[in-house]
Parts: structure tokens; C-alpha cells; sequence
């Protein structure tokens, strides 16, 4: 009876102790992320390496050790935020569709879903957006993976949701990239007002401008160049 190894040795056994090194380095990454994510609830958007430090109750070297730079803890704090975000919007399209929600309420609850984050996790969406801890450029940009990940799910609901077959998914997919473009354009305003109008107002605004477009705001005025002549003369 011959022996079934694979061509060029004998079959390779995962060695206990690495499978257990492994798994610890990954529980110590996901508490040191844990911990920067309460230094910069704790400090704000601009926290720094120190303060994240004495919040995990270790040093700069240990952080470094397990993310390399600075750079790799703000990749990894940024798919930390990528999970919650995508799992809350996908969680309220799931909740949609599943209950026959009309598309205006499918888009409702998008913009709600996202809205609600920034309003609840204002430092962690600040820090996430302005990249503080980031001295250059990144070729793998974070954010717009998780932008992606939210515009992917969105086009595809609403592409189910629609009855007109003519309609192609890359059509579907430059809407939901415009929508979901509006409302971080419209977050990032909103965080920075100094006083901010209540959510539901702002996802109502953006829920109407999504479904009707601005056509139909627009060709409800007096036509502005018009206007502007006869006042001219």
C-alpha cells in the first residue's frame, strides 16, 4: 500500500503551537484596533499614537509590532468601521426588502442607516474620513472599498426592486454611486454645521432628491436666467 503524500515530501500537519500564535496575534491585532477605537472616542478625531498606547496599556513598539506603521492601524480601524457600516446598511436593505418596502423606503433606509453612524460615532467617522494618522498617499484606499461595498449592495436592491427590465445594472450602479456620493457630501456639511438640522430631516431631503430628482424642484421656479434679464433691463 502506497503512501497518498503529495509529490515532494510527506503531508504537512499544521503544528499546534502556530495555528495557537497565529489566532493570538489576530485576538491582539482586533483588541488593539478595540482600543484605538476608544482613544479616539476618548481623545477625538486627531488622536495620537501616545494616547492609544496608554489606552491599550502598552507601547508605540508593541502597535508597530502588529500593524507595522501607523498607516496599517488606520487600514485596520478603517475595516472595522467598513464591517459595521456595510453590516447596518445591508441590514436595513435586507429589512426592506424583505417586508415589501416600497424603493423610496429602500433608499430611506440607506440614507438612515449611514446617517445614523456619523450622528452616533461622530470622532470615529471624522478620523476615518481626514485620515489623521495618514502622512501619505495610499494606494489601497480603505474608505472607497467600503464605499464600494455599500454602492454594490444598494445597486443591486434597487435593480430588484425595479420594474423596468430595460434598465442594466451599470445603470443601476452610476445611481447608487451618485446617491451614496450625495450623502457623504451631505454628512461630511452636516458634521461640520454648527448647528445641525435633526437626521430625519436630512434623510427625508435626501430621500426626495433621490426619488424625484431635480427636475421637477427646479421647473416648479421661475426660470433663473430668465429672471435674471428681465431684471436686467
Amino acid at each position: 500500500m502506497t503512501d497518498a503524500s503529495p509529490p515532494g515530501g510527506p503531508p504537512t500537519v499544521a503544528d499546534g503551537r502556530s495555528v495557537r500564535w497565529v489566532r493570538h496575534r489576530e485576538e491582539r491585532r482586533a483588541s488593539l484596533v478595540d482600543s484605538t477605537i476608544r482613544a479616539i472616542r476618548r481623545h477625538g478625531a486627531g488622536v495620537g499614537m501616545d494616547d492609544i498606547a496608554a489606552e491599550a496599556a502598552t507601547s508605540k513598539t508593541v502597535i508597530y509590532r502588529h500593524f507595522e506603521d501607523r498607516a496599517g492601524l488606520y487600514r485596520a480601524v478603517v475595516e472595522r468601521v467598513d464591517q459595521r457600516v456595510v453590516g447596518d446598511v445591508v441590514a436595513a436593505l435586507q429589512r426592506s426588502s424583505t417586508t415589501g418596502t416600497n424603493p423610496r423606503e429602500l433608499i430611506s433606509s440607506t440614507v438612515d442607516a449611514y446617517l445614523a453612524l456619523v450622528e452616533s460615532d461622530t470622532d470615529l467617522y471624522r478620523f476615518v474620513v481626514n485620515r489623521p494618522m495618514v502622512d501619505r498617499p495610499l494606494a489601497d484606499d480603505p474608505v472607497g472599498a467600503t464605499v464600494g461595498h455599500v454602492t454594490e449592495q444598494l445597486a443591486r436592491l434597487l435593480e430588484a426592486s425595479s420594474p423596468e427590465g430595460d434598465i442594466g445594472p451599470a445603470t443601476w450602479r452610476v445611481r447608487a454611486v451618485a446617491l451614496v456620493g450625495a450623502v457623504q457630501a451631505v454628512a461630511d456639511e452636516w458634521l461640520a454645521s454648527p448647528v445641525r438640522a435633526p437626521r430625519d430631516e436630512l434623510v427625508e431631503s435626501l430621500t426626495e432628491l433621490a426619488w424625484h430628482g431635480l427636475a421637477p424642484v427646479l421647473l416648479s421656479q421661475p426660470d433663473v436666467a430668465t429672471t435674471a434679464v428681465e431684471e436686467r433691463r
